[in-house]
């Protein structure tokens, strides 16, 4: 659930029913139209399909998460779950404190049904009174028929979801997406221990170990991308480069005002937010040494004519697939022997990489193509201590000397 925002007594506005009968009053009619179905709804319901064949007879609960404190009656954006967000098709900030509800029917499958927070009547105090939820604050939210009609499954009201998952529990077992919404996992965990035969610490492990088997299954399954996803990625990807585009356009700018890294950020930002949901990550805009620190994204510093500028960005898309691009550049259009010289060691690293990713390969063969070539120039350029060729810094239990220029490892998984 969502975290508990602090509220000023001092703040409070006298409520009169006066006052209430008149703000519920002539207002124009909402529109009574249904959403179209949403284009990931069949591809959720195939993913949902997935889950319910492996675990039959089990009642599953995948929370999206709640709202985030900022500062006192101010929340973070919210960004649901990623395996709520990927078995319902909800993305950008939908639903908090919403949970998805696989129930076990008799046939061995599942029905899906969606417990959220409808949209409240205009005769309600949530409306005007709840600076959280209210329409009158934040705008109207979809209702049950509309949830239903745009997903494809069943939406109940979330006040009815602690009587469905403490339903028959004993009898039917439960798991739940544990990382996703504490307050619910304390609450199951607090049903089940209920119901549980003995309270020897092995039984509360053994529940543990279920969801965190059904964790692993659901990101697991986000591995291999359907049609849908594999066009949301490449969505995410144009939108990146358009970004990129943006920011080195934008880059006299960045040098004449100072602090040209946090410029920098600020233009992708635009960019992200404009075509997608926001960025991916925190972008690392590091000029100059900066882009020597891993992850430097406190993007404080300036940006000098000469330096080369390491951007590591991507923008999330609204369905919340995002990109992951790096590239680095010099600044003012022209690299020196030095940085040249660096940057063709690291683009052949790449290239050798690439080369390595064919059907059937090991993941880590493309981090060991890549690193190789790594090896390879920093032998030549004789930065290896003294008497450790190649091979020897390969070596995965004496070596590795290489890694004082590249500790981490060359590529991660994306979507």
């Amino acid at each position: 659930m969502s975290e508990e925002q602090h509220k000023s007594e001092n703040r409070a506005r006298p409520t009169t029913d006066e006052f209430r009968a008149f703000v519920a009053a002539d207002w124009a009619p909402r529109s009574t139209a249904r959403p179209s179905q949403a284009e990931a709804a069949p591809y959720a319901a195939q993913r949902r399909a997935a889950v319910s064949a492996a675990f039959p007879g089990e009642r599953l609960v995948i929370p999206a998460g709640g709202l985030k404190v900022r500062s006192n009656d101010c929340d973070y954006i919210f960004r649901p779950h990623s395996a709520f967000a990927h078995l319902t098709g909800l993305g950008s900030d939908r639903e908090p404190d919403a949970v998805l509800v696989l129930e076990p029917l008799d046939d061995g499958s599942h029905e899906s049904t969606l417990y959220f927070r409808p949209l409240a009547g205009r005769d309600s105090e949530e409306f005007f009174g709840d600076p959280r939820y209210g329409e009158f604050w934040v705008g109207a939210r979809p209702g049950l028929a509309e949830i239903e009609a745009e997903l494809a499954l069943s939406a109940r009201h979330i006040d009815e979801l602690t009587d469905a998952v403490g339903k028959d529990v004993g009898a039917i077992g439960i798991r739940i997406v544990r990382d996703a919404d504490r307050e619910l996992t304390a609450s199951i965990d607090a049903i089940r221990a209920g119901v549980a035969e003995t309270d020897e610490p092995s039984e509360s492990q053994a529940l543990r170990e279920a969801d965190e088997e059904l964790a692993h299954f659901l990101s697991t399954l986000r591995l291999v991308k359907d049609e849908w996803e594999i066009g949301q990625m490449r969505d995410a990807i144009r939108a990146t480069a358009n970004g990129f585009d943006a920011v080195i356009a934008d880059l006299p700018e960045a040098l004449e005002r100072g602090r040209g890294e946090r410029w920098v950020e600020g233009v992708f930002g635009l960019h992200a937010r404009h075509q997608g949901n926001g960025v991916g990550y925190e972008s690392i805009c590091a000029s100059g040494n900066h882009a020597s620190t891993l992850h430097w994204i406190k993007n404080t510093g300036d940006i000098t004519d000469g330096d080369l500028l390491l951007l590591d960005a991507g923008v999330e898309v609204d369905s919340l697939f995002t990109a992951d691009v790096t590239r680095t550049l010099p600044v003012n259009g022209r690299f020196s022997d030095a940085q040249r010289r660096v940057y063709d060691a690291v683009y052949a690293a790449q290239e050798a990489g690439l080369a390595a990713v064919k059907p059937g390969a090991k993941f880590s063969d493309v981090h060991d193509a890549a690193i190789r070539v790594i090896a390879e120039h920093l032998h030549a350029w004789g930065l290896l201590p003294d008497g450790v060729g190649v091979e020897t810094t390969l070596d995965t239990e004496h070596g590795q000397h290489h890694r004082r220029w590249m500790v981490h490892g060359t590529s991660h998984h994306l979507g």
